[in-house]
């Protein structure tokens, strides 16, 4: 059994990691350098006009991040990684409990997967580009977290659970992180234009259905292979 996970959680988050990288290097990452571009302007414009103290070049100097090009890839294909094997074990480890009849129902749990990880969260803390106001981290974190895990208690009650009682708490259950509320910021204001803010919610969202979609189809396929065979 714990084989099974493991070759189908490995095997489902390469391919999974993938396409997702494939997708955010074609229209997510081209927005997100755009706004970069928003973001730095201002930076560049203080350094011409006024001088940086010792400390502060210093810090600019040691600071790293991936350059434009195969380094951006390679490290957003390991990132990807992790997140899609971690996703597929999830998975892996559901389909002991309930196996998928067939493989067109690891759509299902594709979509309760970005339903509880992308599709709730978004609705309060919706993806934003470089230089957009937001509120306290720790704040953010917390309320996505309760969010995703409300998610998942709600779709597991109204889905598995045969008393109405349990699936009108599951339907509670669901609202009830948005009633409160995601923090949001004392001020709303982003350096990039709303065209292309607006732009940048659509591809990550799609990118992310595609994601999970793709996620539940291969890891349901391969978890009745290996079940079968």
């Amino acid at each position: 059994m714990i084989k099974r996970i493991a070759q189908t959680a490995g095997f489902t988050g390469l391919l999974a990691a993938l396409l997702l990288t494939l997708l955010q290097s074609f229209w997510v990452a081209p927005l997100i350098l755009k706004a970069e571009t928003f973001e730095k302007a201002p930076a560049m414009q203080m350094h011409e006009h006024s001088e940086a103290t010792p400390a502060a070049h210093e810090h600019d100097e040691e600071a790293w991040e991936p350059e434009d090009g195969w380094q951006r890839v390679v490290s957003t294909t390991g990132g990807n990684l992790v997140v899609a094997v971690g996703f597929a074990l999830m998975l892996a480890a559901l389909y002991t409990l309930r196996a998928p009849g067939n493989t067109r129902e690891g759509l299902l749990w594709g979509l309760a997967g970005f339903a509880v990880f992308c599709l709730a969260p978004t609705l309060g803390l919706p993806p934003e580009l470089p230089g957009t106001a937001a509120a306290d981290l720790a704040q953010r974190q917390i309320w996505w977290i309760g969010t995703a895990a409300s998610t998942a208690v709600a779709l597991a009650l109204m889905v598995f659970s045969r008393n109405w009682l349990l699936k009108g708490l599951g339907v509670l259950i669901l609202l009830t992180p948005h009633v409160i509320g995601a923090p949001q910021p004392e001020m709303h204001h982003s350096l990039a234009p709303e065209a292309l803010a607006a732009e940048f919610k659509v591809a990550s969202t799609l990118t992310n259905a595609a994601f999970w979609l793709a996620l539940g189809l291969i890891s349901a396929w391969l978890f009745r292979r290996k079940q079968q065979a």
